[in-house]
């Protein structure tokens, strides 16, 4: 990625114009069993992805913090893709993808935002307004259609107790792989589709305690709705929930019809040099959700329902530091693999491991995870020139993460798959468990001039 920044000072403010380019190269590739022949190919993927990106933006400074920003922003992208791919769709012979595509198209936005303080500086509010359109498609040119208005305000209820609040309008282009998703003859499936940006409403308010200047406590209730984001006419799940599988993301005929949610609240305390001590402490409890094709309501793939991080560092006697890390994430939401269709030869020969069960979308969960990690730091300080020796240690009690059982093709004594006896078309599986964890310690020197 390359760029390049000027600005413009003027008696009330500043002028910004920005211009930047980024390129991307990605490519997969699969054979039958790693011989690599033309005849064994089941993937073969290339794709590439640039942007070049060009912004104005004008600051206004004004009293008693007024400030105004707005401008525009304009984006020249152009993505190519070259796929070949063996699916399996439940017939005996695989079904088979292939296109190639040359997507360029030119993406817009434009926005605005004004913040002032009032009361003597008691209470500040801000409100923005931002649009963004792209000539993809004709849903997605009219800029009314993604109208993204944003406010927050922030009110000193004393001199240590602040009240915050929030709320906005997000959009968001689905990925670049479901844009340029075509048929051999180079018909954008999903521009016949009618994709559409995607949508996230936020409201969050809290309150945040400063009962001194090195504490800070702060409690945040948020909510959070998705609308239009990419649905899976395949296997009838979102597309949000689907990236935590293997594999390449968004390449397949969706719809913009899921709706999904997220809510909880989230406690956050900061103690900074209290006697040689610095403490950070978070916990969220958060539930975060989609629509099935039914309506109904189903854990995504994020769900962990809690998250706590505990991180502290003491400075000790002669520049010694110690420091430890603790954290707890709650178990997340996992799809049981579809024995049967895993099982069959064709199938399995195809895609090289287990296929998971979209009829069963993230009805599992796994065991909740926890780790500690502790770090001791010497310093020494000579002239012009500093050493620090470390000691790391990861997962001091050697905790074993939970990670859904492993469905494997079983092999003879020579490595060979073995065939289903009851069934030639079929290969024999096996669940194999699937734990993960062990202690790491790590020693460093690093030397700073």
């Amino acid at each position: 990625m390359t760029g390049l920044v000027f600005k413009h000072y003027r008696d009330n403010g500043f002028d910004t114009w920005v211009l930047s380019r980024n390129y991307l190269n990605n490519s997969q590739y699969k054979y039958l069993n790693n011989v690599e022949a033309d005849t064994n190919k089941t993937l073969d993927y290339l794709s590439g992805e640039g942007e070049i990106k060009a912004r104005y933006e004008r600051t206004i400074l004004g009293e008693k913090g007024l400030r105004i920003t707005y401008g525009a922003g304009y984006e020249y992208a152009h993505y190519r893709n070259s796929t070949y791919q063996l699916f399996y769709s439940g017939s005996p012979i695989a079904t088979e993808i292939n296109y190639d595509t040359n997507l360029k198209f030119g993406k817009y936005n434009a926005f605005g935002q004004v913040s002032r303080s009032f009361l003597d500086t008691r209470l500040t509010m801000s409100f923005g307004l931002r649009t963004d359109f792209n000539s993809y498609s004709s849903i997605m040119l009219n800029p009314l259609t993604q109208i993204s208005p944003r406010f927050s305000a922030s009110y000193g209820l004393t001199e240590k107790l602040n009240l915050n609040f929030s709320t906005g309008r997000y959009h968001q282009l689905p990925p670049y792989t479901a844009l340029g998703y075509s048929t051999p003859k180079g018909e954008l499936v999903n521009k016949n589709n009618d994709l559409k940006y995607m949508t996230a409403d936020h409201f969050v308010t809290g309150l945040e305690l400063l009962p001194s200047e090195n504490i800070q406590l702060t409690v945040e209730a948020f909510y959070k709705n998705y609308s239009n984001y990419p649905f899976s006419i395949r296997d009838s799940v979102p597309l949000s929930s689907k990236s935590a599988d293997y594999g390449i993301f968004g390449d397949e005929a969706l719809v913009s019809t899921a709706k999904g949610r997220a809510y909880g609240v989230e406690f956050l305390g900061r103690i900074k040099e209290f006697k040689n001590i610095n403490l950070v402490f978070s916990y969220t409890l958060v539930r975060s959700e989609f629509e099935d094709l039914d309506g109904k309501v189903i854990p995504s793939s994020w769900d962990n329902k809690h998250l706590f991080n505990l991180t502290g560092t003491k400075k000790l006697r002669h520049d010694w530091d110690i420091g430890f890390k603790w954290r707890f994430v709650g178990g997340a939401p996992y799809t049981p693999y579809d024995y049967e269709k895993s099982s069959y030869k064709v199938a399995w020969d195809i895609q090289g491991r287990a296929y998971l069960d979209y009829s069963k979308f993230n009805i599992e969960r796994l065991k909740a995870f926890h780790q500690l990690d502790l770090r001791v730091d010497k310093q020494y300080f000579f002239t012009n020139w500093t050493l620090m020796l470390y000691a790391d240690v990861q997962n001091v009690y050697n905790h074993k993460a939970d990670q859904p059982d492993l469905l494997i093709r079983e092999s003879d004594s020579n490595g060979n798959p073995v065939t289903d006896p009851a069934n030639p078309l079929k290969y024999s599986l096996k669940y194999l468990e699937n734990k993960s964890g062990t202690v790491l310690p790590t020693v460093g020197i690093i030397i700073e001039f």
